[in-house]
């Protein structure tokens, strides 16, 4: 095992035990996967977070033999929608499914989140959308989770939970946070009487904002001293 390897196999485990922690999930019912070149790690099927070690996290080959696995555990129960996004999308290397509150919720009721706050274009449109339900672990489920996820980094699975993906775990955890952050807000908003939704145009001007704040790679040195930092 390679030391990437197992920095993020730690990764992984550290990340499950954080969102127990902080409520965004309960027991193992959320799980967790890292694209790792051609292989996918994943957590395993019904095991507490606590008892995780590194070598307990599954490993999938993305373009192998599907469903095949490798560790002592077999791999969650919802690998395929895992496995099936890292296949269909390139640009994801990071995964987290949780039951986080607010998020299931709105699942549960089947409510998609509209434009009620400007940070809805982190999720790549003016909407975060529920995917149609199937059992849990079944192709089905996975077939609705791709199409919700078209052109989008996070949905809602129906009567279920939420799905975010990132382009590296660190990503997706914080867009796991952001997603059950606008889910509560939607929700006592509805409460009061409901949002006043954002026009696709603030939207989009949102969306082209976020590609100018942040941390910036370093400026070459000749430009340093006028060089002026972003933060939010």
């Amino acid at each position: 095992m390679t030391d990437t390897e197992r920095r993020l196999r730690r990764a992984i485990i550290d990340k499950c035990r954080w969102m127990n922690a902080n409520g965004l999930n309960q027991g193992t019912s959320g799980n967790i996967s890292v694209r790792l070149g051609g292989t996918m790690l994943i957590t395993p099927s019904a095991t507490p977070y606590e008892a995780l070690t590194p070598a307990m996290i599954a490993a999938m080959p993305i373009d192998g033999k599907y469903g095949s696995w490798k560790g002592p555990l077999a791999p969650s129960s919802e690998w395929r929608f895992h496995l099936d996004i890292m296949k269909a999308r390139p640009d994801v290397g990071g995964i987290v499914h949780t039951h986080a509150t607010y998020s299931t919720v709105l699942a549960i009721t089947r409510k998609e989140i509209p434009a009620c706050h400007y940070m809805i274009a982190a999720f790549g449109g003016t909407n975060i959308r529920v995917a149609d339900y199937a059992r849990f672990g079944s192709k089905e489920l996975s077939e609705h989770a791709l199409k919700a996820l078209e052109n989008r980094t996070a949905c809602l699975l129906a009567n279920h939970g939420m799905i975010a993906t990132g382009a590296s775990l660190d990503k997706a955890m914080w867009l796991t946070v952001e997603l059950e952050t606008i889910a509560r807000q939607y929700y006592l908003a509805l409460v009061i009487g409901g949002p006043v939704l954002l026009s696709d145009a603030e939207i989009v001007e949102t969306a082209e904002a976020f590609g100018s704040y942040g941390v910036k790679d370093r400026p070459a040195k000749s430009a340093r001293k006028n060089s002026t930092a972003l933060c939010r």
